[in-house]
């Protein structure tokens, strides 16, 4: 991707950081009424040992106390609204890019379905979340007051200034070095982690297979030998992060025991008070705390960076879905115009200049052999695989016309592989839709014929996915599938091997449901390898290496078909034509 095309994703977060300006600038001026305040308890300790003590007042003791307690309190009071104010600004920046994120890792999967930087996307936001709500940024705004500080200590002597002065550069070159020596073993572990959490998340996933295949010993020290090196990476990057924080802590540490030792010996000369010695080894510890506090989390800050990196990365890669110009409701005629489709991440296509037309009220079977492109075409029907060239065209417009969410209204789509998502099973065939109509799920589920077998569970619709875990049979778990694709009355329903794990009845409830969407005017498309599963088609496609081999009437392709295979049988047989 070219530096141009990525500016795109940045522009979206830095407009994203930029609807926050106004707490920020609150944030700021917080900052400058705390970092003031800082000043309280050298002022108090110069006053304090400079006048109370010299004077033997206690009235003027009690009156200084009595203000310093009101002023830290008031420094309290803003330390703590600064820290609300950016924990809420990461939130509020977390909300407006969850759903554009979570829309942009959906869609890169559909087409990478291994891409890491869209399964840690949400993570990734999640990371610039805590960085705005750690108190490191809250450094980073003191940061600029640090000169206030300087200022004060030289007022107090040059020489106390000249040593602070010092001091803070050297932690600046420990900062520098602290940055640029550990980004790489930090982002390394990050990359790390992230692996051995995806690795770990499949083989969980995966794990009646697993334990089927007497595979779990092996998984295991598969996944542990990912870990161990994430946890050698991170326990590397950890010693070198905490050699630099503890270099600049113990060097803070010794710079204001030095700013005590110079500032007895300027006492000593009679060149600066006792208060001034106190305050200025306090101011310069202030002064220099906002560094420390950076080195100390530099791994909060780097893990935010390769987040931000990656999410730029990811939405430059996914433009923002623009809003479309609503289509009145299809009628069921669906077509294939030199339809070619190439997998993502191949450069080879699958599937190569496919033509149908498919009217209301009909039912096209393709079927082909293993790799033929049938599941692809499914895809490409769907709006999941875009065309690399021709067009599907629904009702005359492409699907790219449509909304994504109003089109998938518009389809039931039940796939070979079936994923039931955490939720009730009335939610689940509803489509996970908030107040669903309950009639709706109902017929859809009927329509399956899987009513009666959802009524005898626990508690019937109601019935959570995660509670009967995998009391489900494949039967069954096809079935809510079904259910879900019927869902609403779908103008196109398209089933890829819907009856591959279907019994008798199962097939039979099949076949009404594709008679019942037919003659509520729906077209209907099944991808096949069982005879079964094309009863009720009118048409037949069969593809043979992502070709049209033959198109048609179902009986005339089937006769077709079997008139050319034995002609194949007599000539290749003993005796006949070679």
């Amino acid at each position: 991707m070219s530096q141009m095309d990525n500016r795109r994703g940045e522009a979206e977060l830095r407009a994203a950081r930029a609807d926050q300006r106004g707490l920020l600038w609150a944030v700021a001026l917080f900052s400058v009424f705390a970092n003031a305040l800082q000043l309280t308890g050298s002022l108090y300790m110069l006053q304090v040992y400079d006048r109370v003590l010299g004077s033997r007042s206690e009235a003027t003791l009690v009156a200084l106390s009595v203000l310093v307690t009101f002023l830290f309190l008031a420094l309290g009071i803003l330390d703590n609204v600064r820290a609300r104010v950016m924990a809420r600004i990461g939130a509020k920046m977390q909300d407006r890019l969850d759903r554009r994120v979570f829309s942009a890792a959906m869609r890169r999967l559909t087409l990478q379905p291994n891409e890491p930087t869209a399964i840690a996307a949400q993570r990734d936001l999640e990371a610039i979340q805590r960085l705005w709500a750690s108190p490191v940024l809250l450094a980073l705004f003191d940061l600029p007051f640090m000169p206030l500080f300087f200022i004060a200590i030289y007022i107090f002597h040059p020489y106390l200034f000249i040593l602070s002065l010092v001091g803070g550069i050297i932690l600046v070159i420990v900062t520098i070095l602290n940055q640029r020596l550990t980004l790489a073993p930090l982002t390394r572990t990050n990359n790390l982690t992230l692996g051995a959490e995806r690795m770990s998340d499949l083989i969980k996933g995966e794990s009646e297979t697993v334990q089927a295949l007497g595979m779990t010993t092996a998984a295991f020290d598969r996944w542990q030998k990912a870990r161990g090196a994430a946890l050698a990476a991170s326990i590397k990057a950890g010693d070198l992060a905490g050699s630099f924080g503890g270099i600049s802590k113990t060097f803070r540490v010794f710079l204001q025991s030095a700013m005590l030792g110079m500032g007895a010996w300027l006492v000593l000369k009679g060149e600066l008070s006792s208060g001034a010695m106190i305050a200025g080894s306090i101011l310069m510890g202030r002064a220099l705390s906002p560094i420390e506090q950076v080195i100390g989390q530099w791994a909060i800050i780097t893990r935010a960076q390769e987040a931000n990196r990656r999410l730029s990365d990811l939405l430059s890669r996914v433009p923002e879905e623009q809003p479309r110009t609503a289509l009145p409701h299809p009628k069921a005629v669906l077509e294939a115009q030199n339809l070619t489709v190439i997998p993502p991440g191949e450069q080879q296509a699958v599937l190569r200049a496919i033509n149908f037309r498919l009217e209301p009220g009909q039912a096209l079977g393709v079927i082909g052999p293993s790799g033929a492109g049938k599941s692809t075409l499914a895809r490409a029907l769907i709006n999941v695989w875009k065309p690399a060239g021709g067009k599907v065209r629904l009702d005359g417009a492409t699907l790219d016309q449509y909304d994504p969410d109003i089109l998938g209204s518009y389809i039931g789509y039940l796939p070979q592989r079936i994923t039931l998502f955490d939720g009730t099973i009335a939610e689940n065939i509803a489509r996970l839709q908030d107040h669903a109509d309950a009639a709706k799920i109902v017929d859809a589920a009927k329509r399956a014929a899987a009513h009666d077998m959802i009524i005898k569970l626990p508690e019937g619709y109601d019935t959570r996915i995660s509670q009967i875990g995998g009391r489900l049979s494949g039967g069954q778990i096809q079935r809510i599938g079904l259910a879900r694709a019927l869902y609403n009355n779908p103008v196109i329903l398209v089933l890829d091997e819907p009856n591959s794990n279907l019994d008798n009845d199962g097939t039979i409830a099949l076949n009404t449901a594709i008679r019942t969407t037919k003659e509520a005017g729906g077209a209907v498309l099944i991808m096949a390898h069982r005879p079964a599963a094309i009863q009720e088609c009118e048409l037949l496609l069969v593809l043979e290496d992502g070709m049209r081999r033959a198109f048609g009437p179902r009986d005339a392709v089937l006769r077709e078909m079997v008139k050319n295979h034995n002609q194949i049988t007599t000539a290749t047989a003993p005796g006949g034509v070679s």
